[in-house]
């Protein structure tokens, strides 16, 4: 605080040359290196000796040697400098993916209402429906995660096939005509069959759609007209479960490593080739499970969690949106065909690998959720992680913490 000028002064260079040589290091010669060190090192000498003209000598000399070290080196571009930072901004976010928080996308409705699948809404019986202008596209897709399709017949065409095109968080289906062309719609398979224009021409099966050939499109008729809806995007938490148990009643992700899910009704077939599903952990190591619709049985009992309480209520939401209560399935491959079944999971005593022992999961809306009942448990090896929060669309109504 009250060094004299000439001696803040000289200190300051020697740091700030001590710092050009960690910096720059890997672009020094050795020489140059040794030659910066001896120029401080008189710096410091002369500090150390109280002589000024020595200070202001040698201190012009550790300048000079710092700048000329590098009068070689060329400065990156501005263009260069971005790349460079956006790869280490990739290389942070994979980081954080791979760690910490993992992004998923919601792709189908087994969680309505408490989180969204893609729902696709057709506007083609509103005759001269077209998209509408780009502002409010702009708008519906950044708070609502709308967008909007005006695909039509270019000419004669029939169907005759339809395939899964997903892509990272980027729900799709392709579907394809027999003039060699085809679409893509944003939305899952199961849900781009529920299009009135798409679904009447086909014929869903334990094997997935099968097309009759035929000139099911005149030129200029629709093939989808309307708006897509985004499924929410959730964060999942991949840190909690290396240090707690998974609690019944929390949504949960998990991927399907060794889990059957080739086991549809005619609505859940898109859920079957998903790589990680996220359901209601509805039952825990030990705990047995009943379905008497609406209601869950979990030990016997309806269990105290209120995220499992209010499906089985078939109250609404905030936005109107009706809980289905669980339901058993009418037909299929499910034990919980039959109404008394009762599925008891292995204890932790009963389950001598760790990474064996078995969890529960529904889907909040029981009648369209491919899970637990027909594929049986989760496993601890399967498990990623609790949904910790809807990052977007904004207005979905369930926008921050999920429960």
């Amino acid at each position: 605080m009250f060094k004299p000028r000439w001696k803040k002064e000289a200190l300051g260079l020697l740091k700030g040359s001590k710092k050009f040589l960690h910096y720059k290091r890997d672009l020094l010669t050795q020489n140059r290196i040794d030659e910066i060190e001896s120029r401080r090192a008189d710096l410091k000498g002369a500090i150390k000796a109280k002589d000024l003209d020595a200070v202001k000598e040698t201190s012009k000399q550790v300048h000079n040697t710092c700048e000329k070290s590098l009068a070689h080196y060329k400065a990156p571009t501005w263009l260069e400098e971005n790349i460079e930072v956006f790869w280490v901004a990739i290389v942070v976010a994979l980081g954080i993916r791979a760690y910490f928080l993992q992004p998923f996308r919601i792709p189908t409705g087994s969680m309505q209402p408490s989180l969204n699948g893609i729902i696709a809404t057709p506007m083609h019986e509103e005759e001269g429906w077209d998209k509408p202008f780009i502002g409010k596209r702009a708008i519906d897709f950044v708070m609502e995660g709308k967008s909007y399709e005006n695909i039509v017949a270019d000419k004669e065409k029939s169907i005759t096939g339809i395939r899964d095109s997903t892509w990272f968080l980027f729900s799709g289906t392709k579907i394809f005509f027999d003039d060699g062309s085809s679409v893509r719609i944003g939305c899952p398979a199961n849900e781009a069959v529920r299009i009135p224009t798409i679904g009447k021409f086909v014929r869903n099966t334990q094997k997935g759609y099968i097309f009759a050939r035929g000139p099911h499109y005149q030129k200029g008729d629709p093939i989808f007209q309307g708006s897509l809806t985004s499924g929410d995007l959730v964060l999942v938490d991949k840190v909690s479960y290396h240090f707690r148990n998974p609690k019944r009643g929390e949504s949960f992700v998990f991927d399907t490593r060794g889990i059957d899910t080739d086991q549809t009704g005619k609505q859940m077939s898109s859920q079957q080739g998903g790589t990680h599903y996220i359901k209601r952990l509805v039952a825990v190591p030990g705990d047995t499970v009943q379905v008497k619709e609406p209601d869950l049985y979990i030990n016997g009992v309806i269990p105290e969690e209120e995220t499992i309480l209010r499906v089985a209520g078939q109250g609404a939401d905030a936005k109107g949106r009706k809980y289905p209560g669980y339901s058993n399935p009418r037909q299929g491959k499910s034990p919980f065909v039959n109404q008394d079944f009762v599925f008891k999971l292995k204890s932790i005593e009963e389950t001598e690998d760790t990474n064996m022992r078995e969890f529960y999961a529904m889907g909040d809306n029981s009648p369209s959720s491919l899970d637990s009942r027909f594929w049986g448990t989760v496993k601890q090896h399967n498990l990623v992680g609790p949904a910790y929060f809807s990052l977007w669309p904004f207005t979905s109504g369930h926008w921050g913490f999920i429960e």
